[in-house]
């Protein structure tokens, strides 16, 4: 009986510290944005993280990007020479790294970059009581800090989504000619034929939302750190995982909204 309450206890327990934890995220959300569509606005801090947070994520993403296109089409060769179907090779890689490779692996790869940066700087800058000082100085942090990252966030990961999806169809493109045998001038030409603008905007949409949801973890598990170096560990810990499982969950619920316009 003790052991079922226990249980019950710690279910409870951990359900009331889920609320509250999403409960503070809401509000630093809100707060961020208020403060930071407001003026003054910081426009270096603004372009040094669109730096920081886009430029020198290119090479991370484009490395990725050719290797997923070539992979996907090795993977889908072999799947659609057993039902003779290997022409639709083109549109399905495609399809795939616009539509749904592109945004998901790319938010992936931003969370573990981007989001573990944000949230090791802003959680070392917290345990510092470099915050702190800010503040005595009548700097708001959320303007300063936290604004300029989520802008850099939802400005850049579109970006990169679109250098993956060029890089991921080349490298498709590399690997059906080079190592599939098939004429590359062909499959350009299938490949043009079946993309649509639409499948392009969708996957940077989603690459919008999650830019912004990387962002926004990072800097509010590194502002909510605490203990030290250990606590800055943790809170880096905590807003890769968040991060990413932020990328999947809102990648499920656009794609289910896109799907049933």
């Amino acid at each position: 009986m003790s052991i079922g309450l226990n249980a019950l206890a710690c279910i409870g327990k951990s359900t009331l510290n889920f609320c509250e934890s999403c409960g503070r995220y809401i509000i630093f959300l809100f707060t961020t944005v208020f403060n930071g569509l407001r003026p003054p606005y910081y426009w270096r801090q603004i372009i040094r993280q669109i730096v920081d947070v886009g430029f020198y994520s290119i090479p991370v993403i484009g490395l990725t990007a050719i290797f997923t296109g070539a992979v996907l089409a090795l993977q889908s060769y072999t799947g659609f020479s057993r039902f003779s179907a290997e022409s639709a090779l083109p549109m399905l890689v495609v399809l795939c790294i616009t539509r749904e490779l592109g945004p998901v692996i790319s938010g992936l790869m931003f969370a573990g970059r981007v989001g573990a940066t944000m949230a090791a700087e802003i959680g070392t800058m917290k345990v510092t009581e470099q915050i702190d000082a800010m503040s005595t100085l009548s700097t708001c942090c959320y303007r300063y800090i936290y604004w300029p990252r989520i802008l850099a966030g939802l400005v850049t990961l579109p970006l990169l989504v679109f250098i993956f999806d060029i890089i991921g169809v080349l490298g498709g493109l590399i690997v059906s000619v080079c190592q599939l045998d098939f004429d590359a001038q062909q499959y350009m030409k299938m490949t043009r034929q079946f993309l649509q603008t639409s499948d392009v905007t969708t996957g940077l949409i989603k690459s919008a939302f999650f830019g912004v949801s990387t962002a926004l973890t990072g800097c509010f598990k590194g502002a909510n750190s605490s203990g030290g170096s250990a606590g800055v560990g943790r809170a880096t810990m905590n807003a890769v995982v968040m991060s990413s499982i932020t990328v999947l969950f809102l990648n499920y619920i656009l794609t289910t909204i896109i799907f049933c316009k």
